[in-house]
């Protein structure tokens, strides 16, 4: 297949704080350099965009040294932590900005949909966005009026269309925003997380679409998205980012289990001393690593409370690598309940049996409800099923469902 896109020692660099290094001289200097084509020297002290860390230097590198390939028909899924670069990623393959080092060839018209607004003109009215989307791609007038009636049909705001799209809301904006990067001529349609602005009919509409435009069209299709299940169904090519650098480019399942094994710290989930509220503390949890189906899951648990009566309930939640629950265990009981009651310490050393898991990622995670607080799924790490397959065949993550029923004939 031909190459779409190839980037070659790609970095971004950006300057926090004042746009400026502080005295007159340095930016001439800068300037002068930039002019004989060297290299800044105030990029040599950039640090890696680390958001959780203090650095001691204004100026730090969104992006550093990326290099890699996606060729025609490919759809590729960018994934990584918040901060970790794949939006300004796509700004740069977009042309929204340029690279601070490094080139990018493109073959091929790009349509990007980065984030509400982009590409819309406010004073204009929804029709008069779609002209004007399409004569920056390239497009004559006959041809967008040809996919007119299609674009109108699919973003469903015909009767805003000759309203200024400033009286939009953010849906009705992303609607017609991705209808009509979808669907003018173009062949690269570059799309990020702005698709979660839209209620879920319209982003399983967004996600088909997208499908027949790499399937069907034959378009190449990069997408961010923090929905693993999304990334899955869609791509077929995954790149993964941290903190502005590339660590794995591939195909999507092994992409995806790369990131959430990264995401866990660790394959072994071990959690100490979490404050739940001023009176009961999460004390430990522990669950064993690798487990193969139908072998049991061992975990212990041990909450402590200066507050009779405080634990109201608790349950061990698993859920899939996509999100999607998959079972909860109520931990709740007598023997619970005596230890609350006195206020002391509760310790459940627990086994799941029998667990029928299909192989793959998994991240488990507490419910914990007190006199004092009704909180959400508090998360608490990742572990693996392995393979336990009668015939030795690897599970594709693509099946449905989440469970596996052994057979007897």
């Amino acid at each position: 297949m031909p190459v779409a896109i190839k980037a070659e020692n790609i970095s971004k660099a950006y300057q926090l704080g004042e746009f400026s290094t502080g005295t007159l001289s340095q930016d001439i200097e800068r300037a002068w350099y930039r002019f004989r084509g060297k290299e800044d020297p105030f990029l040599k002290i950039g640090e890696t965009n680390d958001r959780t860390m203090k650095g001691e230097s204004n100026i730090v590198w969104s992006l550093r040294d990326i290099n890699f390939e996606i060729n025609q028909g490919d759809a590729v899924g960018i994934i990584g932590r918040n901060g970790a670069g794949k939006s300004t990623l796509l700004k740069l393959l977009s042309r929204v900005t340029t690279p601070t080092t490094g080139s990018i060839k493109v073959r091929g018209r790009i349509a990007s949909l980065l984030e509400v607004g982009t590409g819309f003109h406010p004073e204009l009215t929804g029709r008069e966005n779609i002209f004007l989307n399409g004569a920056i791609l390239g497009m004559r007038k006959h041809e967008i009026k040809k996919r007119f009636d299609e674009i109108v049909d699919f973003a469903g705001v015909e009767r805003y269309l000759d309203t200024p799209v400033k009286r939009y809301s953010s849906g009705m904006y992303v609607r017609l925003a991705f209808a009509v990067a979808a669907h003018l001529e173009s062949e690269i349609l570059v799309v990020d997380e702005v698709l979660a602005v839209g209620d879920a009919e319209f982003q399983s509409k967004c996600l088909g679409k997208m499908g027949d435009v790499s399937k069907g069209e034959g378009r190449t299709v990069l997408f961010v998205s923090h929905n693993m299940a999304s990334i899955q169904q869609l791509c077929n090519k995954g790149i993964l980012l941290l903190n502005g650098k590339l660590v794995d480019s591939g195909d999507t399942e092994s992409i995806i289990k790369h990131y959430l094994k990264l995401s866990a710290n660790n394959s072994l989930i071990t959690q100490n001393n979490i404050e739940i509220d001023e009176n009961t503390v999460l004390e430990e949890f522990k669950l064993t690593e690798n487990i193969r189906q139908f072998e049991k899951i061992e975990f212990v648990l041990k909450i402590s409370s200066n507050l009779a009566g405080n634990v109201k309930d608790l349950k061990l939640v698993l859920e899939s690598e996509f999100g999607e629950r998959v079972c909860v265990v109520d931990l709740r009981g007598e023997y619970v309940e005596n230890r609350n009651e006195h206020g002391a310490v509760i310790v459940i050393k627990g086994r799941l049996v029998n667990v029928p898991l299909l192989p793959g990622m998994y991240s488990a995670g507490i419910y914990i409800e007190t006199t004092l607080l009704k909180r959400d799924i508090m998360p608490l790490g990742v572990f693996e099923i392995l393979n336990e397959n009668q015939f030795g065949e690897q599970y594709s993550r693509k099946l449905t469902g989440h469970i596996s029923i052994n057979l007897e004939v």
